[in-house]
Protein backbone atom coordinates (compact mmCIF):
# COMPACT_ATOMS: atom_id res chain seq x y z
CA UNK A 1 0.00 0.00 0.00
CA UNK A 2 0.78 3.46 -0.99
CA UNK A 3 1.09 6.51 1.80
CA UNK A 4 -2.15 7.51 0.24
CA UNK A 5 -4.14 4.49 0.77
CA UNK A 6 -3.40 2.94 -3.15
CA UNK A 7 -2.46 -0.35 -4.10
CA UNK A 8 1.15 0.31 -5.57
CA UNK A 9 0.82 -0.39 -9.37
CA UNK A 10 3.48 -2.87 -10.04
CA UNK A 11 5.56 -3.15 -12.54
CA UNK A 12 8.01 -5.14 -13.95
CA UNK A 13 11.32 -4.52 -16.26
CA UNK A 14 12.80 -7.29 -18.01
CA UNK A 15 16.37 -7.68 -19.45
CA UNK A 16 17.07 -7.62 -22.94
CA UNK A 17 17.95 -11.24 -24.48
CA UNK A 18 17.95 -10.47 -27.98
CA UNK A 19 21.28 -10.69 -29.74
CA UNK A 20 23.27 -7.13 -30.17
CA UNK A 21 20.01 -5.40 -27.96
CA UNK A 22 22.18 -3.56 -25.42
CA UNK A 23 19.21 -1.38 -23.95
CA UNK A 24 17.28 -1.35 -21.02
CA UNK A 25 13.57 -0.17 -21.16
CA UNK A 26 14.48 1.94 -17.59
CA UNK A 27 17.36 3.40 -16.07
CA UNK A 28 18.22 4.78 -12.39
CA UNK A 29 16.90 8.48 -13.51
CA UNK A 30 13.07 7.18 -13.99
CA UNK A 31 12.74 5.44 -10.99
CA UNK A 32 12.43 8.12 -8.64
CA UNK A 33 9.79 9.54 -10.76
CA UNK A 34 7.63 6.08 -11.22
CA UNK A 35 7.78 6.22 -7.40
CA UNK A 36 6.42 9.69 -7.53
CA UNK A 37 3.20 8.29 -9.73
CA UNK A 38 2.81 5.41 -7.08
CA UNK A 39 4.61 2.13 -8.52
CA UNK A 40 6.68 -0.28 -7.10
CA UNK A 41 9.39 -1.30 -9.47
CA UNK A 42 11.17 -4.68 -10.08
CA UNK A 43 13.70 -4.66 -12.28
CA UNK A 44 15.23 -8.59 -13.34
CA UNK A 45 19.09 -8.77 -12.19
CA UNK A 46 21.77 -7.76 -14.48
CA UNK A 47 18.64 -5.43 -17.15
CA UNK A 48 21.46 -2.64 -17.18
CA UNK A 49 24.79 -4.93 -17.46
CA UNK A 50 25.76 -4.82 -21.18
CA UNK A 51 25.47 -1.18 -21.48
CA UNK A 52 27.42 -0.91 -18.12
CA UNK A 53 24.71 -0.24 -15.30
CA UNK A 54 25.15 -2.58 -12.56
CA UNK A 55 22.38 -3.77 -10.51
CA UNK A 56 22.69 -1.70 -7.47
CA UNK A 57 22.14 1.85 -9.62
CA UNK A 58 18.73 1.21 -9.77
CA UNK A 59 17.75 2.72 -6.42
CA UNK A 60 14.47 2.40 -5.17
CA UNK A 61 13.91 -0.55 -7.55
CA UNK A 62 13.64 -4.50 -5.92
CA UNK A 63 15.89 -6.58 -8.14
CA UNK A 64 14.93 -10.07 -9.20
CA UNK A 65 16.90 -13.14 -10.55
CA UNK A 66 13.65 -15.02 -11.74
CA UNK A 67 11.83 -13.77 -14.72
CA UNK A 68 8.62 -16.05 -13.98
CA UNK A 69 8.70 -14.29 -10.40
CA UNK A 70 9.53 -10.95 -12.09
CA UNK A 71 6.41 -10.95 -14.08
CA UNK A 72 3.87 -13.69 -12.38
CA UNK A 73 2.52 -10.11 -10.31
CA UNK A 74 3.41 -7.67 -12.20
CA UNK A 75 0.15 -5.00 -13.72
CA UNK A 76 2.73 -3.59 -16.20
CA UNK A 77 5.49 -5.02 -18.16
CA UNK A 78 8.21 -2.85 -19.91
CA UNK A 79 10.48 -4.54 -22.43
CA UNK A 80 12.50 -2.77 -25.51
CA UNK A 81 11.93 -6.11 -28.02
CA UNK A 82 9.13 -8.53 -28.08
CA UNK A 83 9.10 -11.10 -24.72
CA UNK A 84 9.91 -14.55 -25.51
CA UNK A 85 6.71 -16.99 -25.65
CA UNK A 86 8.01 -18.34 -22.23
CA UNK A 87 7.89 -14.90 -20.78
CA UNK A 88 4.26 -14.06 -22.12
CA UNK A 89 3.09 -17.45 -20.67
CA UNK A 90 4.77 -16.41 -17.39
CA UNK A 91 2.76 -13.03 -16.92
CA UNK A 92 -0.54 -12.68 -15.26
CA UNK A 93 -3.64 -12.60 -17.18
CA UNK A 94 -4.91 -9.24 -17.68
CA UNK A 95 -1.53 -7.09 -17.70
CA UNK A 96 -0.18 -4.56 -19.70
CA UNK A 97 2.73 -5.16 -21.75
CA UNK A 98 4.75 -2.17 -23.52
CA UNK A 99 7.64 -2.78 -25.95
CA UNK A 100 8.49 -2.44 -29.41
CA UNK A 101 7.04 -5.28 -31.27
CA UNK A 102 8.12 -4.68 -35.25
CA UNK A 103 10.60 -7.47 -35.06
CA UNK A 104 8.20 -10.26 -33.33
CA UNK A 105 5.97 -13.02 -35.16
CA UNK A 106 2.97 -10.82 -35.22
CA UNK A 107 0.00 -13.59 -35.57
CA UNK A 108 2.00 -15.84 -33.12
CA UNK A 109 2.64 -12.98 -30.37
CA UNK A 110 -1.22 -11.92 -31.07
CA UNK A 111 -2.53 -15.62 -30.24
CA UNK A 112 -0.10 -15.73 -27.17
CA UNK A 113 -1.54 -11.61 -25.85
CA UNK A 114 -4.69 -13.64 -26.33
CA UNK A 115 -4.31 -16.32 -24.64
CA UNK A 116 -3.33 -14.68 -21.38
CA UNK A 117 -5.95 -11.91 -21.81
CA UNK A 118 -2.89 -9.41 -21.79
CA UNK A 119 -2.80 -6.50 -23.82
CA UNK A 120 -0.27 -4.79 -25.42
CA UNK A 121 1.17 -1.58 -25.83
CA UNK A 122 3.19 -1.30 -29.24
CA UNK A 123 5.59 1.52 -29.10
CA UNK A 124 6.24 1.85 -32.79
CA UNK A 125 2.46 2.84 -33.12
CA UNK A 126 2.82 5.82 -31.29
CA UNK A 127 0.66 8.39 -33.66
CA UNK A 128 2.57 11.11 -34.91
CA UNK A 129 0.34 13.92 -33.81
CA UNK A 130 1.55 16.71 -30.86
CA UNK A 131 0.32 15.57 -27.92
CA UNK A 132 2.05 12.07 -28.57
CA UNK A 133 5.60 13.28 -28.93
CA UNK A 134 6.64 12.90 -25.35
CA UNK A 135 5.68 9.11 -25.76
CA UNK A 136 7.27 8.50 -29.38
CA UNK A 137 9.85 6.12 -29.27
CA UNK A 138 10.51 5.42 -33.14
CA UNK A 139 11.43 9.39 -32.86
CA UNK A 140 13.71 9.03 -29.97
CA UNK A 141 15.70 6.27 -31.24
CA UNK A 142 16.02 7.57 -34.70
CA UNK A 143 17.46 10.90 -33.48
CA UNK A 144 19.89 8.71 -32.37
CA UNK A 145 20.32 6.56 -35.19
CA UNK A 146 20.41 9.50 -37.27
CA UNK A 147 23.71 11.45 -35.35
CA UNK A 148 25.31 8.39 -35.19
CA UNK A 149 25.29 7.82 -39.03
CA UNK A 150 28.05 10.59 -40.06
CA UNK A 151 30.00 8.96 -37.65
CA UNK A 152 30.08 5.95 -39.06
CA UNK A 153 30.13 6.67 -41.99
CA UNK A 154 33.19 9.36 -41.60
CA UNK A 155 35.36 6.74 -40.06
CA UNK A 156 34.52 4.24 -43.28
CA UNK A 157 35.74 7.24 -45.78
CA UNK A 158 39.45 7.45 -47.21
CA UNK A 159 39.39 11.70 -46.75
CA UNK A 160 37.93 13.76 -43.51
CA UNK A 161 34.06 15.92 -43.63
CA UNK A 162 35.39 19.60 -43.07
CA UNK A 163 37.38 22.07 -44.64
CA UNK A 164 41.17 21.89 -43.56
CA UNK A 165 44.06 24.09 -44.19
CA UNK A 166 47.74 22.93 -43.83
CA UNK A 167 50.95 24.06 -44.62
CA UNK A 168 51.07 21.94 -47.76
CA UNK A 169 47.74 23.15 -48.74
CA UNK A 170 44.17 23.12 -48.37
CA UNK A 171 41.42 19.87 -48.52
CA UNK A 172 38.27 20.35 -49.35
CA UNK A 173 34.69 19.27 -47.38
CA UNK A 174 33.20 16.16 -48.03
CA UNK A 175 30.13 16.39 -49.69
CA UNK A 176 27.34 14.59 -47.43
CA UNK A 177 23.89 13.41 -49.37
CA UNK A 178 20.78 12.62 -46.83
CA UNK A 179 18.04 10.92 -47.86
CA UNK A 180 15.06 11.10 -46.03
CA UNK A 181 14.42 14.26 -43.96
CA UNK A 182 12.42 13.04 -41.08
CA UNK A 183 14.25 12.54 -37.54
CA UNK A 184 16.97 10.60 -38.33
CA UNK A 185 17.84 12.23 -41.76
CA UNK A 186 17.46 15.81 -40.06
CA UNK A 187 19.66 14.75 -37.42
CA UNK A 188 22.03 13.60 -39.53
CA UNK A 189 22.22 16.95 -41.46
CA UNK A 190 23.09 18.56 -37.94
CA UNK A 191 25.77 16.38 -37.35
CA UNK A 192 27.57 16.39 -40.57
CA UNK A 193 27.33 19.57 -41.00
CA UNK A 194 28.77 20.22 -36.95
CA UNK A 195 31.81 17.96 -38.80
CA UNK A 196 31.71 20.44 -41.32
CA UNK A 197 30.52 18.76 -44.39
CA UNK A 198 29.03 20.36 -47.67
CA UNK A 199 25.24 18.69 -46.75
CA UNK A 200 22.48 18.16 -49.17
CA UNK A 201 19.33 16.81 -48.19
CA UNK A 202 16.86 14.83 -50.28
CA UNK A 203 12.73 13.77 -49.61
CA UNK A 204 9.68 13.21 -51.57
CA UNK A 205 8.11 15.63 -49.31
CA UNK A 206 8.80 19.37 -50.57
CA UNK A 207 7.42 20.73 -47.14
CA UNK A 208 10.80 19.62 -45.66
CA UNK A 209 12.88 21.88 -48.00
CA UNK A 210 12.32 24.76 -45.07
CA UNK A 211 13.65 22.44 -42.34
CA UNK A 212 16.80 20.92 -44.10
CA UNK A 213 17.61 24.57 -44.95
CA UNK A 214 17.48 25.61 -41.45
CA UNK A 215 19.95 23.10 -40.92
CA UNK A 216 22.50 24.33 -43.56
CA UNK A 217 21.66 21.86 -45.82
CA UNK A 218 20.25 21.92 -49.76
CA UNK A 219 17.59 20.37 -51.23
CA UNK A 220 17.29 18.70 -54.02
CA UNK A 221 14.90 19.24 -56.19
CA UNK A 222 13.04 16.46 -58.05
CA UNK A 223 9.60 17.90 -59.06
CA UNK A 224 7.76 15.29 -57.26
CA UNK A 225 5.35 15.91 -54.31
CA UNK A 226 4.70 12.75 -52.52
CA UNK A 227 3.23 13.98 -49.40
CA UNK A 228 0.79 11.53 -47.28
CA UNK A 229 -1.08 11.84 -44.33
CA UNK A 230 0.22 11.84 -40.50
CA UNK A 231 3.78 13.65 -41.46
CA UNK A 232 4.59 10.59 -43.40
CA UNK A 233 5.21 10.21 -47.25
CA UNK A 234 3.00 7.93 -49.81
CA UNK A 235 4.11 5.32 -51.79
CA UNK A 236 5.31 6.96 -55.25
CA UNK A 237 4.38 5.88 -58.80
CA UNK A 238 6.47 3.76 -61.09
CA UNK A 239 6.74 7.05 -63.39
CA UNK A 240 7.66 9.06 -60.00
CA UNK A 241 10.23 6.60 -59.08
CA UNK A 242 11.66 7.44 -62.36
CA UNK A 243 11.81 11.02 -62.34
CA UNK A 244 12.84 10.99 -59.03
CA UNK A 245 15.91 8.46 -59.81
CA UNK A 246 16.86 10.85 -62.81
CA UNK A 247 16.71 14.06 -60.35
CA UNK A 248 18.47 12.49 -57.43
CA UNK A 249 21.50 10.21 -59.99
CA UNK A 250 23.84 12.97 -60.34
CA UNK A 251 23.35 14.11 -56.80
CA UNK A 252 24.40 10.54 -55.77
CA UNK A 253 27.60 10.59 -58.25
CA UNK A 254 28.71 13.83 -56.70
CA UNK A 255 28.63 12.81 -52.87
CA UNK A 256 31.28 11.13 -50.88
CA UNK A 257 28.77 9.98 -48.37
CA UNK A 258 25.16 9.31 -48.67
CA UNK A 259 22.78 8.12 -45.60
CA UNK A 260 19.40 6.77 -46.23
CA UNK A 261 17.16 6.84 -43.30
CA UNK A 262 13.59 5.77 -44.91
CA UNK A 263 11.90 3.35 -43.47
CA UNK A 264 8.08 2.15 -43.70
CA UNK A 265 6.31 0.37 -40.38
CA UNK A 266 6.04 -3.24 -40.80
CA UNK A 267 6.60 -3.61 -44.45
CA UNK A 268 9.92 -3.63 -46.51
CA UNK A 269 11.96 -0.49 -46.60
CA UNK A 270 11.76 1.43 -49.75
CA UNK A 271 14.69 0.82 -52.28
CA UNK A 272 15.80 4.66 -52.99
CA UNK A 273 19.34 3.40 -54.08
CA UNK A 274 19.44 1.17 -56.81
CA UNK A 275 22.68 -1.09 -57.75
CA UNK A 276 22.81 0.84 -60.93
CA UNK A 277 23.22 4.70 -59.17
CA UNK A 278 25.13 2.95 -56.66
CA UNK A 279 27.44 1.70 -59.42
CA UNK A 280 28.14 5.48 -61.05
CA UNK A 281 29.28 6.60 -57.40
CA UNK A 282 32.44 8.06 -57.25
CA UNK A 283 35.40 5.80 -56.16
CA UNK A 284 35.88 5.76 -52.32
CA UNK A 285 32.22 6.71 -51.62
CA UNK A 286 30.30 5.59 -48.60
CA UNK A 287 26.10 4.34 -48.60
CA UNK A 288 25.09 4.33 -44.54
CA UNK A 289 22.06 2.78 -44.91
CA UNK A 290 19.86 2.94 -41.73
CA UNK A 291 16.99 1.28 -42.97
CA UNK A 292 18.94 -2.48 -43.02
CA UNK A 293 16.51 -3.58 -40.25
CA UNK A 294 13.77 -3.95 -42.75
CA UNK A 295 15.79 -4.68 -45.76
CA UNK A 296 17.80 -1.56 -46.52
CA UNK A 297 16.97 1.53 -48.99
CA UNK A 298 20.24 0.57 -51.17
CA UNK A 299 19.77 -2.05 -53.96
CA UNK A 300 23.27 -3.46 -52.86
CA UNK A 301 22.74 -3.46 -49.24
CA UNK A 302 23.24 -6.69 -46.96
CA UNK A 303 21.65 -5.72 -43.68
CA UNK A 304 24.20 -6.24 -40.76
CA UNK A 305 27.05 -6.24 -42.67
CA UNK A 306 29.96 -4.13 -44.64
CA UNK A 307 29.91 -4.21 -48.18
CA UNK A 308 33.12 -2.98 -50.39
CA UNK A 309 31.41 -3.23 -54.39
CA UNK A 310 32.85 -1.19 -57.53
CA UNK A 311 35.07 0.66 -54.97
CA UNK A 312 32.56 1.92 -52.93
CA UNK A 313 31.44 0.71 -49.53
CA UNK A 314 27.82 0.28 -48.80
CA UNK A 315 27.13 0.12 -44.50
CA UNK A 316 24.35 -1.39 -43.43
CA UNK A 317 24.00 -1.58 -39.46
CA UNK A 318 21.26 -3.26 -37.49
CA UNK A 319 19.97 -2.05 -34.21
CA UNK A 320 21.98 1.24 -34.45
CA UNK A 321 20.43 3.18 -31.50
CA UNK A 322 21.69 0.22 -29.22
CA UNK A 323 25.64 0.98 -30.21
CA UNK A 324 24.05 4.31 -28.25
CA UNK A 325 22.63 2.42 -25.09
CA UNK A 326 23.06 4.68 -22.31
CA UNK A 327 21.23 7.63 -24.04
CA UNK A 328 18.86 5.18 -26.18
CA UNK A 329 17.74 3.78 -22.88
CA UNK A 330 17.41 6.83 -21.29
CA UNK A 331 15.00 8.17 -24.04
CA UNK A 332 13.33 4.89 -24.19
CA UNK A 333 12.38 5.03 -20.28
CA UNK A 334 11.61 9.05 -20.67
CA UNK A 335 8.94 7.88 -23.58
CA UNK A 336 7.65 5.18 -21.28
CA UNK A 337 7.17 7.51 -18.22
CA UNK A 338 5.20 10.24 -20.46
CA UNK A 339 3.59 6.80 -21.46
CA UNK A 340 2.64 5.66 -17.90
CA UNK A 341 1.17 8.75 -16.51
CA UNK A 342 -1.16 8.87 -19.34
CA UNK A 343 -2.37 5.38 -17.96
CA UNK A 344 -2.25 6.06 -14.57
CA UNK A 345 -4.78 8.75 -13.02
CA UNK A 346 -4.58 9.64 -9.63
CA UNK A 347 -2.66 6.41 -8.31
CA UNK A 348 -4.81 4.30 -10.08
CA UNK A 349 -4.61 2.62 -13.60
CA UNK A 350 -6.98 3.71 -15.43
CA UNK A 351 -6.20 3.23 -19.18
CA UNK A 352 -8.53 4.93 -21.35
CA UNK A 353 -9.16 2.71 -24.63
CA UNK A 354 -11.44 5.56 -26.44
CA UNK A 355 -7.66 7.68 -26.27
CA UNK A 356 -6.51 8.06 -29.75
CA UNK A 357 -2.59 7.69 -28.30
CA UNK A 358 -3.99 4.74 -26.78
CA UNK A 359 -6.52 3.44 -29.31
CA UNK A 360 -3.60 3.63 -31.71
CA UNK A 361 -0.52 1.37 -29.67
CA UNK A 362 -3.16 -0.96 -28.69
CA UNK A 363 -2.35 -4.52 -29.45
CA UNK A 364 -5.04 -6.49 -26.95
CA UNK A 365 -7.25 -9.54 -26.83
CA UNK A 366 -10.46 -7.97 -27.27
CA UNK A 367 -10.28 -5.78 -30.68
CA UNK A 368 -8.41 -6.95 -33.81
CA UNK A 369 -4.98 -5.53 -33.61
CA UNK A 370 -5.05 -2.44 -36.26
CA UNK A 371 -3.93 -2.64 -39.16
CA UNK A 372 -0.18 -1.17 -40.03
CA UNK A 373 -0.14 2.56 -41.45
CA UNK A 374 -1.27 2.44 -45.27
CA UNK A 375 1.59 5.38 -45.81
CA UNK A 376 5.49 5.75 -46.08
CA UNK A 377 7.52 6.81 -42.98
CA UNK A 378 10.82 8.07 -43.71
CA UNK A 379 12.48 8.65 -40.34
Amino acid sequence: MSQTGHVMIRIAVLKERESGERRVAMVPAVIERLTRIECAVTIEAGAGAAMGIADDAFVGATMVDDVATLVADADIVLAVQPPNPETLAAMREGALLVCFTQTADMPAMSDRLAARQITCLAMERVPRISRAQAIDALSSQAALAGYYAPLLGATHLGRILPRMTTAAGSLRPAAVLVMGLGVAGLQAIATARRLGAVVEGYDVRPETRDEAASLGARFVETGVDARGEGGYARELTPEEKQTVAAAVTRHLQAADLVITTAAVPGRPAPELISAEQAAGMKAGAVIVDLAADSGGNCALSQPGETVHSGGITVIAPLNVPSRLAEHASELYARNILNLLELLIVDGELAPDWNDEVLAAMRLGPVDEPAGQRDNTAIA
